[in-house]
């Protein structure tokens, strides 16, 4: 009972969870997705220019300065105002944030779902089970390749969060149009493959 409870209720934190991030990508709420989108490219710029453990450890020490001086100041106004309102984080320190041992499993299950699929794709790409679907990742690595020998990391993240932050909303305000020039591309490309997949002995896909 107790388990059929928590899956429940870890259901509902999922389909929050889910909602925020939509309401986020799609800018529902402007000030909240500025802070949110700021705060990201700040972090990753940062980045660029400092090591990850001095971006850890200023973080740390301007949350920490934030904190003991709201602390400090709200024991001096009870001390002026002579009132007791108690700790000013009380609330945040009796919130429960432990996970129960059935929404760990659950976790580790659906972690487990993802490695296992993602380690039998890879094995039936290296492993040549359909060499066109082996010869599109040879491409893609290849085309990566380059990618790589422009930008770094750091670099493919800030282009990925902006890139999260304004194709959602570009997409829904244009969807028309994007999807009439992407049904173009996507005939052109299965075209193209299927006329190279022609002229390689062994490889016409079975019907299904």
């Amino acid at each position: 009972m107790q388990a059929s409870a928590d899956s429940t209720k870890m259901d509902c934190l999922w389909s929050n969870w889910k909602c925020q991030a939509i309401d986020l990508l799609y800018w529902r709420d402007i000030k909240q997705t500025g802070i949110v989108f700021g705060s990201l490219l700040l972090l990753f710029f940062s980045l660029t220019q400092f090591s990850v453990v001095s971006v850890i450890a200023y973080l740390a020490l301007a949350a920490l300065s934030a904190t003991i001086s709201f602390r400090i100041y709200k024991s001096v106004l009870q001390a002026v105002q002579k009132t007791d309102e108690g700790h000013p984080f009380k609330a945040y320190l009796e919130m429960e944030m432990s996970l129960s041992q059935d929404q760990i499993q659950k976790y580790t299950d659906c972690l487990q779902l993802y490695v296992n699929s993602t380690v039998k794709e890879l094995r039936r790409l290296f492993l040549v089970q359909d060499l066109v679907d082996s010869l599109k990742f040879a491409v893609l690595m290849w085309l990566l390749t380059y990618v790589g020998a422009l930008f770094n990391g750091l670099t493919l993240l800030i282009m990925a969060v902006v890139s999260m932050f304004t194709l959602p909303v570009v997409y829904d305000k244009y969807q028309a149009q994007i999807d009439q020039y992407l049904g173009l591309v996507r005939t052109h490309i299965n075209t193209v493959m299927a006329k190279i997949q022609a002229k390689i002995p062994g490889t016409k896909r079975k019907a299904e």
